[in-house]
């Protein structure tokens, strides 16, 4: 872990900090969680923060408190996907992670993906689902496993593979629940890594191993039957062509202080980006404190590494 990734600065440089967590997405108890592990770090750290559940108050929650600058712990949309981000800069109070453009960019699955072929970054094949129509014309055209996602969720929540055109209809109406926009793509058989970079220096990758069908919600938030591994079991080479393939996917979407990619890897060798997470999870369970530990960083210093970026970004 380099130096420059690490926080030595004086807590109270900080000012006051407003820890933002909770709000009203599908991933509202993660966000719980995770602000919940923040605030106490920071607080233990000698940092004045003090935690705002967002929610209808949030406004005049802003309007009442003396607030130096803010970190987002809100996953998903009305958090994760430049809205926060968008009415911070508006009131002139600096935050951490990625900016409006990014947030919101990353949080659309289709847009990234679009993104990421557009510079010649590999994507899984994938369609947009809005009818049973579709549905079969994306059966047609990808074959079969495939995986249902919507557009704007995380932590998997809503995600299914499906194995027929039935179960494709099914998953996308399952998944239309959670999002009008609802992608299906390839199924990469093989196994997958998370990787997170952290004020630009990409952290030891991550290999993920569950019983479950997929690295859904309840292997990434309740299982203890989870497998993690570090080091991530790839040779010198593929793990250097990983972590460039990183760096390549945040820079493409415009990633700021820090983030998490999640890739597959196929039967060949090859690598396929499926997403990147600008507000990545925080709790016990989560893989961006997992990667840092290897790093040489505990949570606390991660923590304040991450509230840094924001002082250095945005004054």
């Amino acid at each position: 872990m380099s130096a420059a990734v690490q926080s030595t600065l004086d807590p109270q440089v900080f000012g006051r900090v407003a820890v933002l967590y909770g709000g009203k997405s599908a991933e509202r108890d993660v966000s719980l969680k995770s602000g919940t592990a923040v605030l106490a770090a920071l607080q233990q750290a000698g940092v004045d923060a003090f935690g705002i559940d967002v929610g209808e108050d949030f406004l005049q929650r802003l309007g009442s408190e003396t607030i130096d600058r803010a970190f987002i712990v809100l996953h998903g949309r009305g958090g994760e996907d430049g809205s926060m981000q968008g009415l911070l800069e508006c009131l002139d109070i600096p935050y951490t992670g990625s900016g409006v453009l990014a947030s919101a960019l990353a949080m659309d699955k289709l847009r990234t993906k679009q993104v990421w072929q557009s510079l010649g970054l590999p994507t899984p094949r994938h369609a947009v689902l809005r009818s049973e129509d579709d549905c079969r014309a994306a059966a047609e055209e990808l074959g079969f496993p495939l995986i249902v996602k919507p557009a704007h969720e995380g932590s998997s929540i809503g995600m299914a593979k499906v194995t027929d055109v039935e179960g494709l209809i099914g998953a996308w109406r399952a998944a239309s629940v959670y999002d009008s926009q609802v992608l299906v793509e390839q199924w990469i058989q093989g196994p997958e890594f998370t990787i997170a970079v952290l004020r630009g220096e990409v952290l030891p990758p991550i290999a993920l191993g569950t019983p479950n069908i997929f690295y859904d919600y309840e292997a990434k938030y309740i299982s203890n039957d989870t497998q993690y591994r570090i080091p991530c079991g790839l040779d010198a080479e593929k793990e250097a062509e990983l972590r460039e393939l990183t760096t390549e996917a945040c820079a493409a979407v415009g990633t700021q202080g820090w983030a998490r990619v999640d890739v597959m890897q196929d039967a060949k060798g090859n690598f396929w980006l499926l997403e990147v997470n600008t507000v990545p999870g925080m709790t016990d369970h989560s893989l961006v404190p997992m990667a840092a530990r290897a790093a040489g960083l505990d949570f606390q210093q991660l923590v304040l590494a991450i509230l840094a970026d924001s002082l250095e970004a945005r004054g």
